[in-house]
């Protein structure tokens, strides 16, 4: 496997990371090595690496946020989009924006050109890209509201637009394939004052300040919230908050989020989320689906 990382290295620009410790880019700050990390700042370095995914596995991320990688690390390459792909665009009555572009930023940037409904964003931390693919969303507002389309290579190097009603968006979830990669995503928007945006941008930072975890080494949400019920709920009434394992906790603050106390392993994360899908499972008969992204073996 090695052998075609360092044969892919040789036919790009951007640089990989060999045996790369993923705890370095995942908001948990743990979790096992990758054989290749790779920041790709161009489209033809991109297209150059999807060649080869009958050879090599290989996975794309954002900034690491709702991932955790396992302790016996990720055989492949790790795919994080650069520069090329971080820039906003006003285009007619479109917004363009490049998928490694971060969720904060593009709520700054709507505020800055007084652009509404796109507020939420604020509240969610990871790229563009990864908004998409899940749907994300928060305080009443979803990636899919002002959605129109997405910029796409799939995995035969095929570059295409897909509609947003294409896309299946639902709770956290769209039928976009896994070796598919978002290059740009183009949304509908509208006017507003600045004054009302930025209202609604402090009061969503100060309800996250006030109820989430932020200073601590956590991945943001741990589950999907079921239908019609709050996964921090049903956590917190089935006795788990505090709950531990290893050097991971369940937040005091909000029982949806996992902390990394200083020393937990990817292995003490998983375990602590599975010990709550089974608490929540025999007090509610309610199963609970990750919202994380775990990878390796």
């Amino acid at each position: 496997m090695s052998n075609i990382i360092y044969e892919i290295q040789s036919k790009i620009k951007s640089k990989i990371l060999f045996d790369y410790d993923m705890g370095k880019s995942t908001w948990f700050r743990t979790g096992g090595k990758a054989q290749g990390y790779v920041t790709v700042n161009n489209l033809k370095d991109l297209k150059t690496i999807i060649r080869y995914e009958d050879k090599i596995k290989y996975s794309l991320i954002g900034v690491g946020s709702n991932l955790l990688v396992r302790d016996s690390g990720y055989d492949g390459l790790i795919i994080k989009l650069g520069k090329n792909f971080n820039k906003i665009k006003i285009k007619k009555n479109v917004l363009s924006v490049g998928a490694g572009v971060l969720d904060k930023n593009l709520a700054n940037f709507a505020l800055k050109n007084s652009i509404k409904d796109f507020e939420f964003f604020i509240g969610i931390p990871g790229t563009i890209g990864g908004a998409v693919k899940m749907n994300a969303g928060c305080y009443g507002s979803q990636t899919s509201d002002n959605l129109k389309r997405v910029l796409v290579l799939n995995s035969l190097g095929k570059i295409q637009y897909i509609n947003s009603n294409e896309l299946n968006l639902e709770y956290r979830s769209s039928n976009l394939d896994k070796k598919s990669i978002i290059l740009q995503v183009d949304f509908n928007f509208n006017y507003a004052s600045y004054d009302e945006i930025l209202k609604r941008n402090i009061h969503i930072k100060l309800k996250r300040e006030e109820s989430q975890p932020l200073k601590e080494k956590t991945s943001g949400s741990t589950f999907k919230n079921p239908p019609d019920k709050f996964a921090a709920e049903l956590i917190e009434k089935a006795g788990c908050k505090g709950l531990q394992v290893g050097d991971a906790s369940v937040s005091n603050i909000h029982a949806n989020f996992i902390i990394n106390n200083g020393t937990a392993t990817a292995t003490d994360i998983e375990r602590l989320g599975k010990k709550v899908i089974r608490r929540v499972k025999e007090v509610f008969g309610i199963l609970l689906e990750w919202e994380i992204k775990i990878l390796g073996k």
